[in-house]
């Protein structure tokens, strides 16, 4: 199992994680205290395991091995495993990738294709926050217009992915679904990664937008001091 860049995701749909459970408002990467060493041991307790077991099995497994842990006193927890990238992790992780993502795919699902092969990271951090629509998570709101997503797309260092979006008859992208878009952000620092991403965030624009305004927030502000 090769592990990629940690990230933290905010699971709640408000500031100070008051509010129900999403499917995530917000993710950042990398994460403090958490560097490659911590990485490959967490893989080596966590991920590999579960590939070992599934090839004593007669089933061997290849490809994405997503865990969602809660790290404590104890050592880390695993909440979920998932057969797939963790959304809305990905978008904070994927832009501090140097290696080429289409060969450590083809490697994975290979056998013994990742013996050795090892994945390099951007220094630079990377900030995701996520638009969700009126009503999010009880309900989803469809049809209200969006504007300001190629004025935040402009900005320097900003990528906007869309997914709960879709087009009008007039070709303008409204709301169709609980999460809208994610807005993703990097920089030389956490905290000017997340100012670049909720500087783009706020130039787009739809009826009852929701977004978390603490993603972070915290982690920049301990790295800062």
């Amino acid at each position: 199992a090769v592990p990629m860049a940690p990230a933290q995701d905010y699971k709640r749909i408000g500031d100070g994680d008051e509010g129900p459970n999403t499917g995530g408002m917000g993710s950042y990467s990398p994460v403090p205290g958490i560097g490659p060493e911590h990485a490959e041991a967490l893989a080596k307790v966590v991920h590999q395991p579960v590939v070992d077991e599934m090839r004593r099995r007669g089933t061997p497994y290849h490809g994405v091995l997503y865990a969602g842990l809660m790290m404590t006193s104890d050592g880390p927890k695993v909440l979920e495993y998932n057969c797939r990238f963790g959304d809305p992790e990905t978008q904070a992780i994927l832009p501090r990738l140097r290696s080429d993502l289409l060969e450590a795919l083809e490697a994975a699902v290979r056998p013994g294709g990742l013996a050795g092969f090892e994945l390099e990271w951007s220094p630079d951090p990377a900030v995701t926050v996520v638009l969700a629509s009126r009503g999010y998570p009880a309900t989803s709101s469809s049809g209200d217009r969006i504007t300001g997503i190629d004025e935040a797309a402009a900005a320097p260092d900003v990528e906007v992915l869309h997914a709960g979006t879709s087009e009008d008859g007039a070709g303008n992208f409204v709301t169709a679904g609980g999460r809208v878009l994610d807005v993703t952000a990097v920089g030389p620092t956490l905290a000017e990664a997340r100012d670049r991403a909720y500087a783009a965030a706020d130039r787009i624009e739809f009826a009852g937008r929701q977004l978390r305004r603490d993603v972070a927030a915290e982690p920049a502000a301990r790295v800062s001091a």
